[in-house]
């Protein structure tokens, strides 16, 4: 069977029990009055791809730093970056936002206008731990003989790094990563306790307004579908693509 066809048919199974499900409650649908909140769903949907690219795009250079940092030779350097790994994946993404904005934040005097900044900068920082320990696997995945040989052929670190490590790392690591990129979308979602006014936030406004709390939420589970599954294909492509030049 093709592949095509088995995807279509698990999502008309899925589509249907959906239908059914839908069918059988005893409820009145109250969509018009929530399509006249279009422009808030479609105005927090883009502010949610704004804060999920930014923060996508930190918190790999978070994580690729301290996962150099975890490799390093020098104890307080690595002593530092696994304590930031291990606060960071120990506690609640929740709690590492109140905190960064209403104490860290606060303690510097950040204004309001900067609440979307701190929650991409937490948010960056929360990813980027989990970043560090897929990175510095892929990393320590490498074996040591293709390292001293690329020395021995006369190439620079980093000239080894660019052309022997990080094209071996990417390929491995590339399923983890995904994953992580795709948690972090949905994690972006946690920004409306800071009043960011993101997709989950307008949901929120939505529903308030409107008591129709399906109607409110179910929009918003297609908008994040609709960023997290292109990330899945891209990198499903990528997974095809590397293993296509390393063999």
């Amino acid at each position: 069977m093709p592949r095509w066809l088995a995807h279509g048919i698990v999502i008309a199974l899925l589509a249907a029990g959906g239908g059914w499900a839908c069918a059988r409650l005893d409820m009145t649908w109250n969509w018009g009055v929530v399509w006249e909140y279009r422009a808030a769903f479609w105005k927090g949907w883009w502010t949610t791809v704004g804060i999920a690219v930014a923060a996508l795009v930190v918190s790999c250079l978070i994580g690729l730093v301290a996962a150099m940092m975890l490799r390093s030779r020098w104890p307080l350097v690595e002593a530092a970056a696994r304590v930031y790994v291990e606060l960071i994946r120990g506690t609640p993404l929740l709690v590492q936002l109140l905190v960064g904005w209403y104490v860290i934040a606060a303690a510097l005097r950040v204004g309001t206008d900067y609440r979307a900044a701190v929650g991409v900068l937490v948010l960056a920082l929360f990813s980027g731990a989990y970043m560090a320990e897929i990175f510095r696997g892929g990393l320590d995945a490498i074996p040591r003989a293709q390292i001293d040989s690329a020395r021995a052929i006369g190439l620079a670190p980093w000239q080894t790094l660019r052309l022997v490590i990080l094209p071996q790392a990417v390929r491995i690591v590339l399923p983890s990563i995904a994953g992580q990129l795709v948690s972090l979308v949905k994690d972006s979602s946690l920004l409306s306790i800071l009043s960011v006014g993101e997709f989950t936030f307008a949901a929120r406004n939505v529903n308030s307004a409107t008591y129709s709390t399906l109607e409110s939420y179910l929009p918003l589970a297609a908008g994040y579908l609709a960023l997290t599954l292109p990330l899945s294909a891209l990198s499903r492509w990528l997974e095809r693509r590397f293993r296509y030049e390393a063999a």
